[in-house]
């Protein structure tokens, strides 16, 4: 199987690429400002999701039997979601298997927990350009998968992880939320899941999040307790007491795709835990 991760230089891209290579699939990935290295075998292919020709040009050179949208353009509409769409147009015309990456940032936290079925209804610019994302992935590809996660942790290398060793030195202002609740995933756990659908017939929206419900402040500490950093140095705030709005409580249930894969979805508290 001939694959194209779409993103691959960022932290999941790099774990699916990784992953991708040690299950013997014939793997091409893109990335937008730097080229990585390191990677012995694969090519690289420069790609701007905001430039309305390239997505098309790249798959059609490529030719990939299956393509893992993994890219995280935050906020920036033209990517998070023209982009997305720009690469499922590229993907139904070519006939491949889609596989898309989304966010629990489409649901506002107004029921806490989510499940499959939830429709989003976002409250970020961030939640809605995924959200518009996702409901353009669905149409064009229908046969597409949707796997929607939540923060992403890895062994050391992750937004959420730097973060803590900065503010733990001193040396970032801002605060550790204790009411902004997640549930956290491992990198590996997510990647694996994500080929597990990719090679399946599966098809629509599926949950790929930890099984542990964690404040942003709480998965801080066991960071910092892995690490070895001072834990009570970890400055705390309240995103309601913030001038950005955002959903609060925000816990995916992914009980429903556990049932369908063997990967298991290991919440922080096991991952992060003593070794």
């Amino acid at each position: 199987m001939k694959v194209l991760i779409v993103g691959g230089s960022g932290f999941l891209g790099r774990e699916l690429v990784r992953q991708a290579v040690a299950a013997g699939f014939e793997t091409v990935a893109t990335y937008r400002s730097r080229r990585p290295g390191g990677v012995p075998g694969v090519p690289w292919h420069h790609l701007d999701l905001r430039a309305p020709g390239d997505p098309a040009e790249v798959l059609a050179e490529v030719a990939p039997d299956t393509v893992v949208n993994a890219t995280s353009g935050y906020s920036d509409w033209e990517v998070t979601a023209d982009g997305s769409v720009r690469v499922a147009l590229a993907a139904a015309e070519r006939r491949c298997r889609l596989v898309h990456v989304s966010s629990d940032a489409v649901f506002s936290g107004a029921r806490v927990h989510y499940d499959e079925t939830c429709l989003p209804d976002p409250l970020t610019p961030y939640g809605a350009a995924k959200a518009a994302a996702e409901t353009a992935v669905r149409l064009l590809v229908p046969s597409a998968v949707v796997a929607r996660t939540s923060l992403i942790i890895g062994d050391g290398g992750s937004v959420h992880e730097r973060l803590v060793h900065d503010l733990a030195a001193g040396v970032r202002d801002g605060g550790l939320f204790t009411d902004d609740v997640r549930c956290p995933v491992h990198v590996v756990d997510l990647a694996a899941a994500l080929w597990e659908l990719a090679v399946s017939d599966a098809s629509g929206v599926f949950h790929l999040a930890g099984a542990d419900a964690l404040s942003r402040h709480e998965l801080g500490v066991l960071i910092a307790r892995r690490d070895g950093l001072d834990a009570t140095a970890l400055p705390t705030g309240r995103r309601a007491d913030g001038p950005v709005p955002g959903p609060l409580d925000v816990r995916l249930d992914s009980s429903a795709t556990q049932r369908l894969i063997r990967t298991r979805l290991r919440g922080a508290r096991e991952f992060l835990g003593p070794r």
